[in-house]
C-alpha cells in the first residue's frame, strides 16, 4: 500500500482577518465577521467569493457551510466539514465548562463539587505534574509569555499591541491557578480569520507564491479522552503519537523547522507541545525556554511571532496558521529570515490535537 500523504498536494493562496476586539466589543455579529474574513482572504488570493466550493470550520461557531455558501453566492458547495473537540485541537476550537446551578452530572460530577471547574484549573494539574516530574521552573513558562508579548509589540493587529510585558510585571501578576499567572492564559476575543486552499496544480495561478501543505495530521494517544483526570499518560500535551506521523508525512524533522506557531490555551501546554514535537527533551526545558531562544529574528526556535493566543488574539488558534503562512511568504511583522518550513501545533492537552507543516516552493 502506498503511503497516505498530503505532502505538496495543496497550498494556501489566500489569508484574511477582521479587526480583533476584546470579547463582547465587536460591533458586528459572528456570522458577519466570518463573511468579512472570507472576503478578505478572497481579495488576498485574487478570486471571487463565489468561486469557493468548500468550507471547514469549528463546530461551536455559527459558521454553517451551507449558510456561508448562500451568503457568498457560491456557485456550488462540493465539500463541508466542521471540527468537533475542544481547545483548538483541530486547528480551531474552544473549550469551556458551564455546569447548571441546580446540579451537575457525568464527568463534571467528579470535579465540580471539589472546585475544579475552569479550563485553567483542569490544565494546570497536567502542567504541574510535568513540571514536578522534570524539575521545570516557572521561568520556562514566563519565557513563553514574554516571547508572545514581545512579538505582539511589532504587530498592529494584536490586541496587546502597545502593552509590553516584562519579567517584573509577569511575576507581579495575579495567580489564576498555579502554575498559571494572568499572562500564561489565552485571551478571549471577537473576530474572524480565514484561509483559502487550492490543489497544488492550481497554486501557481494566483497572486502570491504558494505556501504548500507539507503535512497535516490529527489524533491522540491511548485513552487520551478518559474522563475525570484518569488518562494514563497524564502529563502530556497529546502529541506523542501525532508528531512522529507529522514528520514522516513531511519527510523532515524538528531541525528543519524555521519557525513555530504553537497554540497557547495556557503556556504550559506550549512547553509540553515543544517537548513532544522533539525540539528539546524534558531535562533541557529550563535551558531551552528562554526569551532569547524564542524570539525573532535570531532565536533558535522563534515562537508565536504574531503574538499568538496570549497577545495577538484568540480565534480558536487559526491566527497561528495564518501567521505560519505569513512567515513563508516573508510578510510577518516579526519576520524570521529565509523561512522555508513553518509549523503549527494546535490544541495541546485536549483530544484530538493536530499539527501541520507549511513549506515554500523550495521544499517541494
Amino acid at each position: 500500500m502506498s503511503q497516505r500523504t498530503l505532502r505538496g498536494r495543496s497550498a494556501v493562496i489566500g489569508i484574511g482577518e477582521t479587526t480583533y476586539y476584546k470579547r463582547g466589543e465587536s460591533p458586528h455579529a459572528e456570522f458577519r465577521l466570518a463573511l468579512e474574513a472570507i472576503i478578505r482572504a478572497c481579495e488576498d488570493a485574487g478570486i471571487a467569493p463565489r468561486d469557493i466550493d468548500g468550507f471547514a470550520s469549528f463546530s461551536n461557531d455559527r459558521s454553517d457551510p451551507s449558510q456561508l455558501a448562500a451568503a457568498l453566492g457560491c456557485r456550488e458547495l462540493r465539500y463541508a466539514n466542521m471540527q468537533w473537540g475542544g481547545g483548538g485541537g483541530g486547528g480551531s476550537a474552544a473549550f469551556g465548562l458551564g455546569p447548571q446551578a441546580n446540579g451537575v452530572s457525568g464527568n463534571a460530577a467528579h470535579t465540580v463539587p471539589y472546585g475544579l471547574m475552569s479550563p485553567a484549573q483542569m490544565f494546570a494539574m497536567k502542567v504541574m505534574r510535568f513540571m514536578h516530574e522534570h524539575g521545570v521552573r516557572q521561568q520556562a513558562l514566563r519565557a513563553i509569555a514574554l516571547a508572545s508579548y514581545h512579538h505582539a509589540q511589532s504587530n498592529p493587529r494584536a490586541v496587546m499591541y502597545g502593552r509590553p510585558l516584562d519579567e517584573a510585571r509577569y511575576d507581579a501578576s495575579r495567580w489564576i491557578t498555579e502554575p498559571f499567572h494572568l499572562y500564561d492564559c489565552c485571551l478571549e476575543n471577537d473576530g474572524a480569520a480565514a484561509m483559502i486552499l487550492v490543489s497544488a496544480e492550481r497554486a501557481k495561478d494566483f497572486k502570491h507564491e504558494p505556501c504548500y501543505v507539507l503535512a497535516a495530521v490529527a489524533g491522540s494517544q491511548y485513552r487520551a479522552g478518559a474522563g475525570v483526570h484518569n488518562t494514563p499518560d497524564y502529563a502530556s500535551a497529546s502529541f506523542k503519537t501525532v508528531a512522529p506521523r507529522l514528520y514522516a508525512m513531511a519527510g523532515m524533522g524538528p531541525s528543519d523547522v524555521d519557525v513555530l506557531q504553537c497554540y497557547e490555551n495556557f503556556s504550559g501546554g506550549v512547553l509540553m507541545s515543544i517537548v513532544e514535537h522533539g525540539f528539546c527533551t524534558p531535562a533541557e526545558c529550563n535551558d531551552y525556554f528562554t526569551l532569547d531562544n524564542l524570539t525573532a529574528p535570531d532565536g533558535d526556535l522563534p515562537l508565536n511571532t504574531s503574538g499568538g493566543n496570549l497577545a495577538e488574539c484568540y480565534m480558536h488558534g487559526l491566527g497561528l496558521n495564518i501567521e505560519a503562512v505569513r512567515q513563508v511568504r516573508g510578510t510577518s511583522t516579526a519576520q524570521v529570515p529565509r523561512v522555508e518550513v513553518s509549523m503549527v501545533a494546535s490544541g495541546p492537552m485536549v483530544t484530538p490535537v493536530s499539527s501541520c507543516i507549511f513549506g515554500s516552493e523550495a521544499t517541494i
